[in-house]
């Protein structure tokens, strides 16, 4: 059966807990999608091949490796949006995740009603991504979205996937202060109480460091003290 591609939500699953798999399998056919589900990292890639997916939901720990590997591997050639699922739910764990390119992350266990929220949520975020503008530009600094790339002065520069995500939210908001909250609730759709304003502040000073001339003294990226951060348009 071959349809339009337009009709259906197609989300690839790759977990190898087969009571997971029936009951969330269960719940994303019941909201009118379609899945596809691996249980091992081989079977994830083969399948990953042959198919066209909308969002990708990843078991971090694997029988034959790491949900980590086969995120690094689908963002080589995609961005569609990814999921982690973990029973760790510690910080490095979920840095790590969302530094490779991860959009999300639910820790288990978890209400299924949570589940599903996400998962719509992210289904939006593919949607508006073909939305948005293409091209956004402001001091020197250059983000074309279509490629994923970053320019500084005409020279690409290399940022990480959570360093590109707080880029774009903050040129998409130029000279308006972001609280902290705010920005980790933009960034990320997980639960904010994993990752705290000191490992945004780790963040900030790293992209600072890529984009600023100096970064000791940031003229782009500026803290507005007690309340956020903004991105400062330099006429």
């Amino acid at each position: 059966m071959n349809g339009d591609g337009e009709s259906m939500k197609r989300i690839f699953f790759v977990e190898d807990d087969l009571s997971l798999i029936n009951g969330l399998s269960f719940a994303i056919k019941k909201q009118g999608y379609e899945i596809d589900v691996a249980r091992t990292s081989l079977e994830a890639e083969q399948l990953w091949m042959n198919g066209k997916y909308d969002l990708v939901i990843l078991d971090v720990s694997l029988p034959d490796g790491s949900g980590y590997d086969i995120c690094k591997k689908i963002r080589k050639v995609s961005k569609v949006p990814i999921m982690f699922l973990t029973a760790a739910d510690e910080e490095t764990d979920i840095i790590m995740g969302l530094d490779i390119g991860g959009d999300d992350y639910i820790t288990k266990p978890f209400k299924l009603a949570v589940f599903l929220s996400r998962v719509n949520a992210l289904l939006r975020r593919s949607e508006n991504f073909n939305q948005m503008e293409t091209e956004l530009s402001s001091n020197g600094i250059t983000i074309q979205r279509l490629k994923g790339e970053v320019y500084k002065n005409g020279k690409q520069i290399d940022l990480t996937a959570s360093e590109y995500k707080l880029l774009c939210l903050f040129m998409e908001n130029p000279d308006m202060i972001l609280s902290p909250e705010q920005i980790l609730s933009r960034l990320w759709d997980c639960d904010e109480k994993y990752i705290d304003t000191n490992t945004l502040t780790v963040y900030i000073r790293r992209l600072r460091k890529k984009i600023e001339d100096n970064p000791a003294d940031p003229h782009s990226i500026v803290t507005v003290r007690g309340m956020g951060y903004k991105w400062n348009t330099i006429e």
